[in-house]
């Protein structure tokens, strides 16, 4: 009985002496992984500004950034692979990285831009990139008033605002925005029919 009690003692002192020997393999298997990972950087385009749908991009947009990446590196747009004639198909911001899915050929763009007069003051913090609302009041028969207000087109973005020096939170300003093209005859006809544009940030009320 002794005799088996010994071997069993120590096959169980065997089995923990690999399997110590296993996790420390495993340990130095995943320092060497990280240092690896960390050594191989890829070089991607990264914004220097933002960049608002439909916008065409190009070289000057961009900076190159080496980020360590990965198996993820396939996802983002190297700076060979800018092309001509590429736009943006959504809004970039400054400093993000670029995605290959945030770019599209100028042939499928949907969007167009179209400057307003906003006939109320816009804040301080609208910029390019900002997300808003373009609310409408139609005139009235007397030609002196306004029906009540109503959204014309929701999220909508801003690349433009155009407005004098100090008069920004006092008065409207001009602002482009980017809209989607199916909405541009329902802009278009507003304005000419002399309707009160209002250009409102995602949030705020009319």
């Amino acid at each position: 009985m002794s005799f088996l009690s010994r071997q069993r003692r120590a096959f169980r002192g065997d089995a923990r002496f690999f399997i110590g020997i296993a996790l420390v393999a495993v340990s130095i298997a995943g320092v060497w992984f990280l240092v690896s990972a960390a050594d191989d950087v890829t070089p991607v385009l990264q914004a220097n500004r933002t960049i608002t749908q439909g916008e065409t991009l190009t070289a000057g947009d961009f900076h190159v950034a080496e980020v360590g990446l990965g198996v993820l590196a396939d996802r983002y747009i190297a700076p060979d692979e800018l092309r001509p004639g590429q736009i943006a198909s959504r809004t970039l911001r400054k400093g993000e990285l670029v995605p290959a899915s945030a770019t599209a050929e100028a042939s499928t763009a949907h969007s167009t831009t179209i400057v307003v007069e906003s006939s109320t003051p816009i804040p301080h913090d609208m910029e390019t990139g900002s997300v808003v609302e373009l609310w409408s009041a139609p005139p009235l028969d007397d030609g002196r008033t306004y029906d009540a207000p109503r959204i014309l087109v929701a999220d909508v973005i801003v690349r433009d605002v155009v407005e004098p020096e100090g008069m920004l939170a006092e008065s409207g300003a001009s602002v482009e925005l980017v809209i989607d093209r199916a909405d541009v005859a329902d802009v278009l006809a507003a304005v000419m029919g002399g309707s009160a544009l209002s250009v409102v940030p995602i949030g705020s009320g009319s």
